[in-house]
């Protein structure tokens, strides 16, 4: 009796292993890198003037992203980087630059999560942080921060049960009031569309 004990023990507990082998983890980690393409809509400096005259230069920045699978097809994805500097032109030349750290979080649906070829769409919320704000040699100054909606789709190409393959396309709301000498000068909408290719690992 106890050397049958054992073996149905031993039959569950390797059946149970199996299965949890089996399981795919919930956690993945992607790295991008990603080109920023702003939008560059301002209203008039001052109410007066030409709008949209105020432009916040493009660039290509490192992403890390960290995504969580509550089912095969729905996952929240946080999306990280460190703080960006990018130039400010009005009227094609320069007049400062500004940092800018923004954190995204989307809830994303994955279409076919068990196929080579695994489209998703996401939307959610970004929060950016402005900082190291130097614009016409101190006299202009930007929001400190700056929430709004993200939107995003993309695709994932599967290489093998760990490793893929990511194209990603993200639109965010990005926007700051422009001060001059203290006083209320432009809204800035930098509302940038990002492009991203990088590689993914599921744990």
């Amino acid at each position: 009796m106890n050397t049958m004990i054992k073996s149905v023990a031993v039959a569950l507990i390797a059946l149970a292993a199996s299965h949890a082998m089996a399981q795919e983890s919930p956690w993945q980690i992607r790295a991008r890198a990603v080109h920023i393409d702003p939008d560059n809509k301002s209203t008039p400096i001052g109410g007066v003037g030409a709008s949209d005259t105020l432009e916040v230069e493009t660039r290509t920045i490192p992403e890390l992203d960290i995504s969580y699978f509550f089912t095969p097809h729905i996952a929240a994805e946080l999306i990280l980087t460190y703080p960006q500097k990018h130039k400010v032109e009005l009227n094609g030349a320069e007049i400062g630059s500004f940092k800018h750290l923004p954190p995204t979080l989307t809830l994303q649906y994955h279409f076919a999560p068990k196929a080579t070829f695994n489209p998703y769409v996401g939307v959610g919320v970004n929060y950016t942080r402005i900082s190291s704000v130097k614009l016409l040699d101190g006299a202009a100054d930007l929001d400190n921060d700056s929430w709004g909606l993200a939107l995003q789709a993309g695709i994932d190409l599967r290489i093998n049960d760990n490793w893929s393959i990511n194209a990603d396309v993200k639109k965010v709301n990005l926007r700051s009031d422009v001060f001059v000498g203290g006083a209320n000068a432009s809204h800035l909408k930098v509302d940038p569309i990002l492009f991203g290719l990088g590689v993914g690992y599921r744990f």
